[in-house]
């Protein structure tokens, strides 16, 4: 039996599954990784500190040109359309399984592919809020707020606006962790979708995971202690396949 086989078993043989995605699954989507060989973190960029610096706390209250016109280009980017991979949970919900998405992406391709149950580890960029006055906006149309140096300004006190993303130097939300904790403690299967499993306290989650399999679906080798179905191919296709049978 190939891997791909063994993944479709213990899909049948599962009743909830939870599908832990990272940066890898929205590749195809066009938005850039982090941490692979060709990640925004290996990459020089022309920024006066690396990509990684630019996304803290401490950067963008210091440089928020900068830090906007880095997450502009690179990250927030308008019209995405959701991949395969995005999609493969609906699928599973197709089959009557129990399915919780729980990512550590902010582009919200999960929902737009049709999945309500989704945990955003790291935010979302589907909302924005004023750093003054905690206005709320649309963050698909922060685009809109722009000032003459490229910095969105909240329309009540000219704020700076920002998208609801959790950047180096902050903290995880405390009930998203409790929540992905329990929910993959419950689950019967763990998929692995596109991340690198190295940024914390979110990689350490699946140390958790009381069921029966873990399978990792990656293009690239991780570090993981437990004993997985390692899947080393491009998740569009091997997902696609699963879809088709």
């Amino acid at each position: 039996m190939n891997r791909i086989d063994t993944l479709i078993k213990y899909i049948n043989e599962a009743n909830k599954i939870v599908y832990f995605t990272g940066a890898g699954v929205s590749t195809a989507s066009g938005i850039p990784d982090f941490r692979s060989q060709n990640g925004l973190y290996n990459k020089e960029l022309g920024y006066s500190v690396s990509s990684e610096e630019i996304l803290s706390t401490s950067f963008f209250k210091t440089n928020p040109k900068e830090f906007f016109d880095f997450s502009f280009k690179y990250l927030f980017k308008k019209d995405l359309k959701p991949a395969i991979a995005h999609k493969f949970p609906v699928f599973l919900k197709s089959k009557n399984k129990d399915v919780i998405v729980i990512t550590q992406n902010i582009d919200g391709l999960h929902q737009e592919a049709g999945i309500d149950k989704v945990i955003e580890l790291h935010g979302t960029q589907n909302t924005a809020t004023c750093s003054k006055c905690n206005k709320k906006y649309d963050g698909k149309k922060i685009l809109e707020l722009l000032d003459d140096e490229g910095i969105p300004r909240c329309t009540y006190d000219n704020g700076i606006v920002r998208h609801d993303v959790i950047l180096f130097g902050q903290n995880l939300n405390q009930k998203d962790i409790n929540d992905s904790i329990k929910e993959i403690s419950e689950a019967d299967l763990l998929i692995v979708a596109g991340t690198s499993l190295n940024v914390y306290p979110a990689a350490g989650l699946v140390h958790y995971f009381r069921g029966k399999h873990i399978v990792v679906v990656n293009k690239e080798a991780i570090n993981i202690s437990e004993d997985v179905l390692f899947i080393e191919e491009d998740m569009n296709d091997v997902f696609a396949k699963i879809m088709q049978k």
